[in-house]
């Protein structure tokens, strides 16, 4: 009989124990949880079914067995565990009670599973008879904690990551907006400078000869009232003054037109309504190549017959101007060479130079604003903006922009 049952406690109040011991097995046996009794030397006692099948034991084999040299003798590493150290020994030495649920038992096959047990002494008085151990396999739960702590960490992770993305992508919008900020201002100044200038040329220009055209006439007007005290041989140089003065006034009207022709074109080339996109870009790369004294070498493909909507033309005209003034205000180039190819689907427009070229990130600089102007046309028709460039190799500007579906 195990020694709880023999203990005062655990007596039965009629005399027939063999009556209640029947009922105890059949409880001890019908608990999912391991449940065995040791002794002082700490051999097994009793142990039920459930204990003995997650042991991979017959019980009958466990009775009488040390069980911590039996399930309990290494630490789940493999390294040796003396039972010195073993709590559920020094628990019923001590008389003292332990939960344990960090530790393992160990299968008749040599296998390991975490376990949660339990072990109370057995007392008779002040005198401690053995223990009685409950145990259950935990090794689910514990792989659950595991998925939960890993869980967790990518949870952690993931958190991590998705603020450093978040705190990249401000700062970029940060510096976009920035960016945005500074070339709106930078417009805004270059649109002041413009509309200065055109009132200077305006009033420089157009003014003078106005005036000088109303002298002129107001001369003719007060020559003409005189002539009718002149004698008649006054009159012959009379004519002669007053046809030297009319040639004067159509010199100054025809550079008044000349000089309107050239604001009007400054402000919006007439060519790009009259002769559409392709003829304008050809004008003006000739235009600039003139006046700057370049070589030009001119190349169009896909060009014949295809025209492309009106927003989109101004878009590519202003770009290829600012590409020409980049190339004249800093390249120090000789020759440059334009090549433009249309297809149905895209317009690829490139501009080379043989000019002293730059870094790369003097493009991206926050001050260069032509750039900037000219990536943001680009990028508001869906297209972008490409510059390789290195110092002493020259600069290729390279503009690619899809076409919407009958552009071309």
């Amino acid at each position: 009989m195990p020694p709880e049952l023999a203990h005062p406690s655990f007596a039965p109040a009629c005399a027939n124990t063999a009556v209640w011991q029947q009922p105890l097995n059949l409880l001890l046996d019908s608990t999912g949880e391991g449940i065995f009794g040791i002794d002082l030397q700490g051999c097994c006692v009793f142990i039920n079914r459930a204990g003995a099948d997650m042991l991979g034991w017959p019980a009958a084999a466990v009775r009488g067995q040390n069980m911590h040299t039996l399930t309990h003798h290494s630490h789940e590493d493999g390294t040796h565990y003396p039972d010195t150290d073993c709590p559920i020994f020094n628990a019923f030495r001590r008389g003292l009670p332990c939960r344990i649920e960090t530790e393992v038992f160990w299968r008749r096959d040599h296998s390991c599973f975490a376990v949660e047990y339990s072990s109370h002494p057995i007392l008779d008085g002040q005198q401690v008879l053995g223990a009685v151990i409950t145990f259950v396999d935990i090794t689910a739960r514990r792989q659950a904690a595991l998925a939960l702590q890993h869980a967790n960490a990518r949870l952690a992770t993931a958190n991590d990551e998705l603020e450093l993305r978040v705190g990249e992508r401000t700062r970029e919008l940060a510096g976009a907006v920035g960016q945005l900020r500074k070339l709106a201002a930078y417009s805004e100044t270059i649109r002041e400078e413009e509309r200065t200038r055109i009132a200077r040329e305006v009033h420089d220009e157009l003014g003078s000869l106005l005036v000088a055209l109303k002298m002129d006439v107001n001369w003719m007007d007060k020559r003409l009232s005189e002539q009718q005290q002149r004698a008649p041989h006054d009159a012959e140089s009379m004519r002669e003054r007053l046809r030297s003065k009319c040639q004067n006034m159509s010199q100054q009207i025809e550079r008044a037109v000349v000089n309107v022709g050239r604001i009007i074109t400054d402000l919006r080339p007439s060519i790009l309504d009259h002769q559409g996109l392709w003829a304008a870009l050809e004008w003006q790369a000739h235009d600039f190549a003139q006046a700057a004294e370049l070589g030009l070498d001119w190349s169009v493909q896909g060009t014949q017959g295809s025209e492309l909507p009106e927003p989109l033309s101004m878009a590519v005209f202003r770009i290829f101007q600012e590409m020409l003034s980049n190339v004249g205000r800093h390249a120090h180039a000789s020759r440059i060479a334009v090549h433009i190819t249309v297809t149905p689907a895209a317009l690829d427009l490139r501009v080379q130079d043989n000019g002293c070229g730059a870094r790369p990130e003097a493009f991206d600089a926050p001050t260069a604003y032509g750039v900037m102007g000219m990536r943001e046309r680009a990028r508001h028709h869906g297209g972008q903006l490409a510059i390789h460039s290195a110092p002493g190799q020259g600069a290729v500007f390279h503009l690619s922009l899809p076409l919407p579906q009958g552009a071309a």
